[in-house]
């Protein structure tokens, strides 16, 4: 599929970049999608929450009261956890969440996000730019001019650039980063997907494989 390059004052340049139906235009496998997001998302997470059980509750471990006779429910030491300040019944432990992917299945995933994307229009291509030095002011008024900038973005870099990525990094809504740091998550996390010319044959190279 073609799609018209942009410059960063948002008119036409009079190019046409042209996206490989391998990549962007397959047929989306959703199960894919989901099993590479739930992957990164559980990636994400650092596992340390923890609870205090019985056992490891600082208190006293005598007996609070005879076992017969006082008409109540019998009881042990006031570490139990039917008593305020007890031990926590099957508490959270720390717990490892990653998972492995077969690297088939999350390139099937992400070829598959590009091509919701492709279909649903929201990507836009722009030539390939840089700023002297990094300033956010510049980098809204790319997006405004792109008519972008109420909507979340994910800008896609051919290379790392350290200006583009420093101007963008105060916007809640706009995120930057290379070909080679695109995520299923990612892709999907955005209202626009703004690829750069260079990032286009880097991404096909990474995903064609």
């Amino acid at each position: 599929m073609e799609v018209t390059v942009l410059n960063i004052q948002g008119k036409e340049t009079g190019r046409k970049a042209n996206l490989s139906d391998a990549v962007f235009g397959i047929e989306p496998n959703n199960h894919a999608v989901y099993l590479d997001v739930k992957r990164y998302l559980g990636n994400q997470r650092q596992g340390t929450h923890k609870a205090k059980e019985r056992a490891e509750i600082a208190g006293s471990t005598r007996k609070i009261k005879k076992q017969k006779g006082t008409g109540t429910a019998r009881a042990g030491s006031i570490k139990s956890p039917v008593f305020v300040g007890g031990g926590r019944i099957f508490g959270p432990r720390p717990k490892d969440y990653t998972t492995k992917l077969n690297k088939n299945v999350k390139r099937l995933a992400r070829k598959s996000a590009l091509s919701i994307k492709a279909k649903n229009n929201e990507i836009v291509v722009v030539e390939d730019f840089q700023f002297e030095a990094p300033k956010t002011k510049n980098f809204v008024e790319v997006l405004k001019a792109l008519g972008l900038e109420d909507k979340k973005t994910l800008i896609v870099l051919g290379e790392s650039n350290n200006n583009v990525y420093l101007s963008s990094r105060n916007l809640k809504r706009s995120k930057v980063v290379t070909n080679s740091e695109l995520s299923t998550y990612n892709l999907l996390d955005n209202q626009a997907l703004v690829l750069l010319e260079g990032a286009i044959e880097g991404i096909e190279a990474n995903l064609s494989k």
